[in-house]
C-alpha cells in the first residue's frame, strides 16, 4: 500500500459484473477507501440523458433574474433548501465565492414542537416557477443518484468485509443535492480566491460529484497526508466520490474523510454534489460501536491527518447525534437562516468551537 497519493484512482464499476474481474475491483476500491478517501467511478449506469438534462438546466437556472431567485431564497426555508447568492455561505471562517440552489428528496413539513429540532431540517423543496422543467430534471437525477449510492455502498461493504446491512442501517430517507455556480474570479486574488474553503463533507454519508464544466475548467483539490493539494480534474462520464465525516466515524478513522477545497479561477464553473443522507438519530456511541469489531483495532496511532484542524463537531464528539451536528453545521454556514429560524441556539452553535 502506498503511504500517500498524488492522483485520484478511477474505479470502473462494470468490473463488478463478472466474477473474474470483481476481486480486482474490490481490491482497487479497498485501496481508494483506506488510502485516499477520494475516487472516480466510471461505467456507473446513470443514464446519460439524465445527466445531460441537468447539465443543460444549470446555466438557465443561474441566469434567472434576482427576483425569481429571491422567491426561492434559502433564507425562506427552515430546511436550508433553496437559492443562496455569492458570499452567503462561509467555510473555514471565510466567504465562499459561489451561488447555489439546494434541493433534497421531496418530503412534507412534518416537524412539530417537542420533536428533536434537527428533524426540522427535513421538509419540502422550493421550486423555481420560472423554469418548470427544474423539478422534473432534479427529482429524476436524485432518484438515479440514490440508486447509484446504494449500489456503491454494497460494493464498499464487500471491499471492507463488513455486513452491508450494518452500513445501510445508517442511511436517511432524505438525500441532498446542490447545483453550484462559481463565477469567474479576479485573477489578482490568486490562491486566495475561495470557491469553497478547506473542509470535510458534513452533509452526508458519501458525496457523488458531477463536475459539470469542460475538462479545461479546474478548481477542485484534495489534501494528501503530506499536506499537498492534489488536483481532481474533470474526467468525462465519471462521478467524483468522496467519504463524508460520518463514515470516518463508523470506520474508526480507517476510511478518512479527505479534506478538499475549490479554488475559483478566471472561468466560470458548474458543479453538482449529491450527498447520500445519514439518519439524524445516529448517535456517536452507535456509530462507534456498530462496527467496532471490524475497525476498532485497525487504526494506526501514528497516522497523521492533514485535515486535523478542520471543523468537525461529530468527529470530535461535541454533539451526541448526527442530526444535531448537522443542524449546527448548517446554522454556522448560513447564519441568516440560523438567526431567523433557530435564534435560541444560534449563539451556542456559533461560539462552541
Amino acid at each position: 500500500m502506498a503511504s500517500d497519493f498524488q492522483s485520484i484512482p478511477v474505479i470502473d464499476l462494470s468490473l463488478a459484473e463478472s466474477p473474474e474481474t470483481r476481486p480486482g475491483l474490490l481490491e482497487q476500491l479497498h485501496y481508494a477507501l483506506t488510502q485516499v478517501g477520494f475516487l472516480y467511478v466510471s461505467n456507473h449506469s446513470v443514464p446519460r440523458e439524465v445527466i445531460q438534462d441537468l447539465r443543460n438546466l444549470l446555466p438557465r437556472l443561474f441566469e434567472l433574474d434576482q427576483e425569481a431567485k429571491e422567491k426561492v431564497a434559502l433564507h425562506n426555508s427552515p430546511h436550508f433548501l433553496g437559492y443562496s447568492h455569492v458570499g452567503s455561505e462561509t467555510t473555514a471562517g471565510a466567504e465562499d465565492r459561489r451561488e447555489q440552489f439546494e434541493f433534497a428528496t421531496e418530503l412534507p413539513n412534518s416537524w412539530r414542537d417537542g420533536r428533536p429540532l434537527y428533524e426540522r431540517l427535513m421538509g419540502p423543496n422550493q421550486w423555481p416557477s420560472d423554469d418548470p422543467q427544474t423539478r422534473k430534471f432534479v427529482e429524476r437525477y436524485i432518484q438515479e443518484l440514490t440508486q447509484l449510492g446504494e449500489r456503491f455502498l454494497a460494493l464498499v461493504a464487500e471491499a471492507l468485509s463488513v455486513p452491508s446491512k450494518a452500513l445501510f442501517s445508517f442511511l436517511s430517507y432524505q438525500h441532498r443535492l446542490k447545483l453550484v455556480h462559481y463565477p469567474p474570479s479576479d485573477p489578482s486574488l490568486g490562491s486566495r480566491a475561495q470557491g469553497v474553503g478547506p473542509h470535510k463533507d458534513s452533509s452526508g454519508w458519501w458525496t457523488f460529484l458531477l463536475q459539470a464544466s469542460p475538462p479545461h475548467v479546474k478548481g477542485l483539490q484534495a489534501l494528501n497526508k503530506n499536506g499537498e493539494w492534489i488536483d481532481v480534474p474533470v474526467i468525462q462520464d465519471t462521478f467524483v466520490v468522496n467519504i463524508g465525516q460520518a463514515f470516518e466515524v463508523v470506520t474508526h478513522g480507517v476510511c478518512k474523510a479527505t479534506t478538499h477545497r475549490v479554488l475559483s479561477g478566471p472561468l466560470e464553473r458548474y458543479s453538482v454534489p449529491f450527498f447520500q443522507g445519514v439518519r439524524g438519530s445516529l448517535t456517536k456511541g452507535e456509530a462507534l460501536g456498530t462496527l467496532k469489531d471490524y475497525f476498532g483495532t485497525k487504526r494506526s496511532s501514528s497516522e497523521v491527518d492533514a485535515g486535523v484542524h478542520i471543523d468537525s463537531a461529530f468527529l470530535r464528539g461535541n454533539y451526541d447525534t448526527w442530526g444535531e451536528s448537522q443542524l449546527r453545521t448548517k446554522i454556522r454556514s448560513h447564519r441568516d437562516v440560523g438567526r431567523k429560524f433557530y435564534a435560541d441556539l444560534f449563539d451556542q452553535y456559533l461560539n462552541d468551537s
